[in-house]
């Protein structure tokens, strides 16, 4: 397993939409434990591949406690099926936007079709903190990004922030 570089806003590659992944091959597990690796080590709860530079509609999640055994979700082509009218609020980060964090509202369930790393076709429902994992993961594989659910002025302020923050980094 190998710990790959983060992409970072404004990186244009984050707004990019994720291609579908074709078959689940040794290529594709490859991924999704170098995914695994690199979101434990960050750390954080999920990563999509995009957030390393891989444009394939795929994310990791492991919203285990820190004190609980890792419990490592793998979704492939993750499409969510059904969101409850309920909402809850979470205060949701990125590894993508280090340091930033903002509440947000999604719905409080969803449900997810996907194909899991042995390429049987699962759904899963959820609430929670894994629902809103679920929902913040598959925007980025739609080019959303978290910051696109707060005001507009609280997302400029951070998109030139880091913009700033890179264009340093060049120098």
């Amino acid at each position: 397993m190998t710990i790959k570089p983060l992409i970072i806003l404004p990186d244009p590659l984050l707004r990019q939409v994720s291609k579908p992944v074709e078959q689940v091959d040794a290529e594709i597990t490859r991924l999704a434990d170098d995914m695994l690796e690199t979101m434990y080590d960050a750390p954080g709860i999920g990563l999509a591949a995009i957030q390393i530079g891989v444009p394939r509609r795929m994310l990791v999640i492991d919203v285990s406690k820190e004190d609980e055994e890792n419990r490592p979700m793998v979704f492939i082509n993750p499409v969510i099926v059904a969101s409850s009218d309920e909402r809850s609020t979470y205060e949701e980060g990125c590894l993508s936007i280090p340091d930033y964090y903002a509440e947000v509202e999604r719905p409080a369930t969803v449900t997810v079709k996907f194909v899991d790393r042995e390429g049987k076709q699962q759904t899963i429902e959820a609430d929670g903190l894994l629902a809103t994992c679920l929902q913040h993961e598959i925007d980025h594989l739609n080019g959303v990004l978290f910051i696109d659910h707060i005001s507009r002025l609280k997302r400029e302020m951070v998109i030139k922030k880091f913009t700033k923050a890179a264009r340093s980094r060049a120098v």
